[in-house]
């Protein structure tokens, strides 16, 4: 019978459920337990609830910001598993990511009897989404993003269970709209866009570069263009290193586009420290756009800089839109699916044709049944 196949599982969010809060999943199957990121609050350092994980087999990391990985600092309190991640989140992070063991960014591997595969997401340099267990576990879709021109995305694959990126919730707009109006702007006359290196950041460098805009980059952004440029990781869609290695070759320095037109990438996304804080105050100071493309933590200087009206905020797609969410649950075609890094009165709000919100501690025996 089809139901002998179907192994026991539990899963629970020790964060990333119920609110915008830090990735970290407990997925539990055929006797092994897996923690499916293990990611901090970036504005505060706060971690999962980790005093509630127990005995953990391996942590598997979806990609390297620091919502998904910051918590990799508390390691020893959980018995210093073993990490895995992609070969190119290894490249760009630091300890223990630098010493992590190998997930692939596409591919299948096995720890501790328990089938892993991965495709890549979209979102970052060397983004997955993660399945355990095969059809019968988890597919969890880490962050990711079908709008990107850059990095390249893999059709996750069909499981029971679906933890999925839903931190947009209904937000259903296309990335184009956002670049037309930032591009506009930036033919204007001076740009400043805080924003993330691993990530959004190169996406707009091509975007602007593209439309003959010119661009200055900080150096986060150039050191992270050319490692990933150098690598030979697969993490790129076709075309995406040329287009990339034209960005970057045309950049030109930041003083350059501050007294005259274009956009300035620098980092860090909520201009809490780098180039961005530096030139954020001397644009504001100077009545000159700032625009945060992220949602910033509410108690950032981003934060305030945009309640007070003295900056601004036009998101850039690199999470799913509701119709990407759709999308999603076509393809995973899930029993159970729980949306998560999203409030619950937004969880509310989402459709429940496709979506209905999970129980926070979930398990499925082998006879398909449910067990809470």
């Amino acid at each position: 019978m089809l139901g002998l196949l179907i192994p026991s599982l539990s899963v629970r969010p020790l964060a990333g459920y119920g609110e915008k809060s830090p990735a970290c999943f407990l997925v539990e199957i055929e006797g092994r337990r897996f923690l499916l990121d293990l990611g901090e609050e970036p504005a505060t350092g706060r971690l999962p609830e980790l005093s509630e994980a127990g005995h953990i087999d391996a942590v598997l990391i979806s990609h390297g910001h620091a919502d998904h990985v910051g918590g990799l600092r508390a390691l020893d309190s959980i018995g210093n598993p073993p990490v895995y991640a992609s070969a190119m989140v290894r490249a760009l992070g630091d300890a223990p990511l630098r010493s992590a063991r190998d997930l692939p960014v596409r591919g299948r591997i096995t720890i501790g009897g328990v089938e892993i595969e991965t495709g890549q997401s979209g979102h970052a340099p060397g983004a997955v989404w993660i399945r355990v267990g095969g059809p019968a576990g988890v597919l969890y879709s880490g962050d990711f993003s079908r709008e990107g021109t850059l990095f390249a995305f893999d059709v996750p694959l069909p499981a029971r269970y679906l933890i999925v990126d839903a931190s947009y919730g209904t937000y259903d707009e296309p990335l184009e709209r956002t670049v037309d109006m930032l591009a506009r702007m930036a033919r204007s006359g001076p740009l400043l866009l805080p924003t993330q290196p691993n990530g959004r950041g190169l996406e707009m460098a091509v975007h602007f570069h593209e439309r003959n805009i010119p661009i200055a980059l900080c150096d986060n952004h150039i050191a992270i263009a050319r490692r990933v440029l150098e690598s030979d990781q697969g993490v790129l869609n076709d075309n995406a290193t040329d287009r990339l290695s034209a960005a970057v070759a045309a950049a030109v320095d930041y003083a350059r586009v501050e007294s005259s037109y274009g956009a300035i990438l620098a980092a860090d996304g909520s201009a809490a420290s780098g180039l961005s804080e530096t030139l954020q105050a001397t644009f504001l100071e100077r009545r000159l756009p700032v625009i945060f493309t992220s949602t910033p933590a509410e108690k950032s200087g981003a934060g305030e800089a945009i309640a007070s009206g003295h900056a601004h905020f036009s998101r850039w797609n690199v999470h799913p839109r509701l119709r990407d969410l759709r999308w999603l649950v076509e393809c995973v075609q899930p029993d159970i699916t729980m949306p998560a890094f999203l409030r619950k009165g937004e969880i509310e709000k989402l459709p429940r044709d496709f979506i209905v919100p999970a129980v926070t501690d979930l398990k499925l025996s082998p006879d398909g049944s449910r067990d809470r």
